[in-house]
């Protein structure tokens, strides 16, 4: 049966109203999730407070039209204004579980294209109270004047929390405070981390051995429920204290089983034990049972520092530290130093020269160097010398020097690292030392000084070396802005020059640096040269892909543009229409050799030649393609989302109709409308009612307005609204329309209000919860009305008369989106003993109430009233109506009429302030 009164819908005649309906847009936030509060601080400011865990919703409420888009953002204070990059392109916010980190202001970003973007924030606060810790401080000092020592314990209770935490001590279940027992002292400290209280047990008593506990409260704001510690005094009572079973440095051999043993000497309550391990995490296989800490099988990896720790919450942690060493050699390196006074490079006869040999090891100072030459151990004489620890190389390095060079000292030279005793293989580096030994030169061979490659393949960049030894060779970037290599560090060592890349990408392209190491060669100034590395990759163009509307019979210009690209120049542009080939574009006069854009040029837009057009840029490297929808057809229209109060409904019949609103998107870039495609369907039926709707000349920023009737309530539907133009059918858009339950409001007959009615048509609002005093307010506050025109007047009489006459506002309060009060009126003093007339203009945005607020002045001679309120349709007259009324009389301040009085006064016989009525005058 829905479905069959869905195709009865009845769809009353067109029209339209308004022009330029386009505004910019406006939003606020509004509040949707588990909030425990949103107010307004001191200075004016939204705060949106929630508990930690609970969900937070935010929506932001936007108007504007086309329909703004909603962008959310987040900073960590109100001071900045720089966004996170993260955004939630939605008009509702969602946070499941907030985290006490997520806290702070979130901005509300809605911009549709017309104006400037309206920009508003809400700071949320998020709640929270941690358990407390309790730990337990104690000094002994010696009061010399009275010979006795006076114990002094602290118990320091820590929490985090938002808002800060109030603390409570206890002892048992007395609470304790500072006038009930001179024993003790309650204070803050300075410099802590969270919040902390301290309670101090000064010249520690006999009863002051008992149980303690540090309560704190939030006062159960967001329902956060109070939290405790309790911590048990005794005379035993002590801070941790620890002992090793082993020296604070352990040096072990590779594969060794490791047991270390943390014992506790002391601690009451019994303390708690913990291994760590730095840096990182305990090794793989590693087991930490209570103070025994077992590493089988260590490997060099495993070197390090590992912490026993020991708490009970009395005093400082206990903490003891085993550093183990796994012994380990590696990089065994030499260098060949040649007169360093005579600031020589080359191996000169009659010079002095060091050979100099280096390893990495575990413990370093454990290695020990040998000699050989020739294969014999080098024997130490006046002009040989064996040096450890030269202050300039690197610690634990032993050199050799030969004083004086002679030709019988050439030969080879063989350095050999050990650790005496251990199952560590030695290491061993050889050095050759000849008329042949010669410092290294360096050079970029011919032709590869650039090396061009494309994107995504391999590259080798090349650099020779020369000399006896020959070094390594180390690669760095020239460029400052990329200071790093692809392999991510500033330095990578190769040993035949090479620099292998794979899968080169654009960024890689730039200035490279090869240069001699210091090590394994000569220990002179580096030698170096550089290669210069491009990497080309496709064209990139613009537009990636346009929509063109013309209107039919007018020419169209497609152009495609270069935006970058390696090279940078386009070598050939090949244009086609629906996949099919078309002939090249005319030369343009005077086009550079190396164009950056290609250009094709519709004569006249046609249904024939409405379609797809390609352009394909190539640079021989690739290509890329731009796309182009030519086309006569209309936009989509743009629905209007702010229709103040569009369902109406139809009780008897269970029906609803719904006033359907739009614009036409770019009236002008196409053939005119000429009519409206209109379908309606509802949600989860397969049937729709399809209507044609004509219209005439539709301008830009034009409401067009449509009324929907015989929908069923509670069903929501799909509307789809099609233009059509002489080229036919223009782009669709669609939305879901639902029943929501419409506004009521008085009729225009009955927004009259004056004393001769037999009902106060006004909402009263009294407030009397403190005395009378300077700016105190009374207000009226009519029914709420709908905003069925563009323009009202209010009329009314007022009478303000005395020397302490306050003022007399009249405000509009809108309900489009929320309340929002403006004052549209506003009179202050003494205006004498007579009634007097004033006619106010207002346009409402939309579902409007009128409010009258009477303010009260410096003393209470002085009574405002009025009468006669009456609001219409259209503007306000432009002469004023005769003040004298004629039909009324004042009685004490208020205007009375048969058994009927309306008075805003501040009188001393009313006890009181704010609005009075008073019925049955005598």
């Amino acid at each position: 049966m829905e479905v069959t009164c869905l195709l009865l819908l009845a769809l009353i005649p067109f029209h339209c109203r308004g022009q330029g309906v386009y505004a910019p847009a406006q939003a606020q936030i509004v509040h949707a999730g588990q909030a425990c509060v949103v107010k307004e601080d001191n200075i004016s400011e939204r705060v949106y407070t929630i508990r930690e865990g609970d969900t937070l919703v935010l929506q932001c409420l936007v108007t504007g039209h086309p329909r703004p888009q909603v962008r959310w953002t987040k900073t960590a204070g109100s001071a900045s204004d720089k966004f996170q990059e993260t955004s939630v392109f939605n008009e509702t916010l969602r946070i499941e579980r907030i985290a006490r980190t997520q806290g702070g202001r979130y901005y509300c970003k809605a911009e549709n294209g017309v104006g400037v973007p309206a920009i508003k924030s809400i700071r949320v606060d998020v709640q929270y109270l941690d358990e407390p810790m309790l730990t337990v401080h104690q000094t002994v000092s010696d009061v010399r004047g009275n010979f006795y020592q006076e114990k002094t314990v602290f118990l320091r209770c820590t929490v985090n929390s938002n808002p800060p935490a109030r603390f409570i001590w206890k002892r048992g279940s007395d609470t304790l405070s500072h006038s009930q027992d001179n024993g003790v002292d309650i204070y803050e400290p300075l410099y802590t981390q969270g919040e902390t209280k301290v309670l101090k047990l000064k010249n520690l008593r006999p009863q002051d051995y008992a149980s303690y506990t540090c309560q704190v409260s939030v006062r159960n704001v967001c329902g956060i429920p109070d939290k405790a510690v309790t911590f048990r005094l005794t005379n035993t009572t002590a801070p941790p204290a620890l002992k090793l079973s082993v020296n604070e440095t352990l040096v072990v051999n590779p594969g060794e089983n490791v047991t270390v043993q943390c014992l506790l000497t002391g601690g009451d309550p019994l303390p708690q034990l913990q291994w760590s391990h730095g840096p990182g995490p305990l090794p793989l296989g590693a087991l930490a049972q209570g103070g025994t800490l077992s590493i089988p099988s260590v490997q060099a990896r495993d070197s390090g520092y590992y912490n026993c720790t020991a708490t009970n919450n009395v005093g400082n942690p206990a903490k003891k530290t085993v550093n183990l060493l796994v012994r380990s050699m590696k990089n065994a390196t030499f260098q060949i130093t040649p007169d360093v006074i005579k600031e020589s490079e080359n191996i000169q006869l009659g010079q002095d020269l060091k050979l100099s040999c280096h390893v990495d090891a575990v413990p370093q100072e454990k290695v020990t160097y040998q000699w050989f030459k020739n294969g014999k151990p080098a024997r130490m004489s006046k002009r040989l010398l064996v040096t450890r620890n030269d202050p300039e190389l690197p610690a634990v390095t032993s050199s050799l020097e030969l004083i004086d060079l002679h030709f019988s000292d050439y030969g080879t030279y063989l350095c050999v690292a050990s650790f005496p005793g251990a199952p560590v293989p030695d290491l061993s580096v050889e050095v050759n030392i000849s008329s042949e030994t010669v410092p290294p030169t360096i050079s970029v061979p011919k032709g590869r000084a650039v090396v061009t490659v494309r994107e995504g393949s391999p590259a080798e960049l090349q650099c020779e070396v020369r000399g006896k030894p020959r070094p390594p060779v180390l690669w760095s970037r020239v460029d400052k802005e990329a200071a790093l290599l692809p392999s991510g560090l500033p330095l990578e060592e190769t040993s035949d020059g090479k620099l292998r890349l794979e899968r080169v990408s654009r960024d890689m392209s730039g200035t490279y640096r090869c240069q001699t190491a210091r090590y394994n060669g000569f220990n002179v100034r580096p030698r170096e040269a550089q290669v210069q590395l491009n990497v080309q990759f496709p064209p990139e163009v613009e537009p990636g892909s346009q929509d063109v509307r013309q209107a039919l019979g007018r020419p169209v210009l497609l152009r495609c543009s270069l935006l970058r690209g390696s090279p940078q120049r386009i070598a050939s542009a090949v244009w086609r229409f629906k996949g099919q080939l078309l002939p090249p574009p005319p030369a343009v006069p005077g086009a550079a050799e190396a164009p950056d854009h290609s250009e094709l040029r519709l004569d006249t837009v046609t249904r024939e030649s409405s379609g797809s057009y390609e352009c394909s840029v190539s640079n021989d490297v690739g290509s890329a393609a731009c796309l182009f929808q030519v086309s006569a057809k209309a936009y989509s229209p743009e629905f209007y989302f702010d229709t103040p109060n569009p369902t109406r409904s139809h009780k008897l019949s269970k029906n609803y109709s719904y006033v359907l609103q739009w614009t036409q998107r770019e009236p002008e870039a196409v053939d005119p409308v000429l009519n409206y495609r209109l379908s309606v369907r509802q949600l989860n039926q397969h049937n729709a009612l399809v209507k044609a709707i004509p219209v005439r000349r539709v301008e830009k920023g034009q409401l067009l307005e449509y009324i929907l009737t015989d929908l069923r309530v509670p069903h929501s539907y799909e509307v789809r609204l099609t233009p059509y133009t002489t080229f036919g059918a223009g782009d669709m858009a669609s939305r879901i329309i639902h029943y929501t339950e419409p506004i009521s409001s008085p009729n225009l007959s009955d927004n009259t209000c004056h004393f001769e009615d037999e009902k106060i048509c006004y909402y009263m609002f009294i407030e009397t919860s403190r005395p009378r005093e300077l700016g105190d307010r009374a207000r009226l506050v009519s029914p709420l009305y709908n905003a069925s025109a563009k323009f009202y007047c209010v009329s009314f009489f007022y009478h303000m008369y005395g020397k302490h006459i306050g003022s007399l506002n009249l405000l509009v309060r809108s309900r489009n989106k929320g309340a929002l009060d403006t004052h549209a009126w506003s009179l202050s003093g003494n205006k004498g003993n007579v009634w007097q007339q004033a006619h106010v203009p207002i346009n409402p945005s939309g579902p409007f109430q009128i409010i009258f607020e009477g303010v009260r002045g410096s003393g209470y001679l002085g009574d405002i009233a009025i009468d006669d309120v009456t609001l219409k349709k259209g503007e306000c007259p432009r002469k004023q109506m005769d003040p004298n009324k004629g039909a009324g009389q004042k009685v004490g301040g208020c205007l009375c009429q048969g058994r009927c009085c309306w008075c805003l006064s501040w009188g001393s016989q009313w006890r009181g302030y704010g609005v009075h009525v008073l019925v049955a005058v005598e």
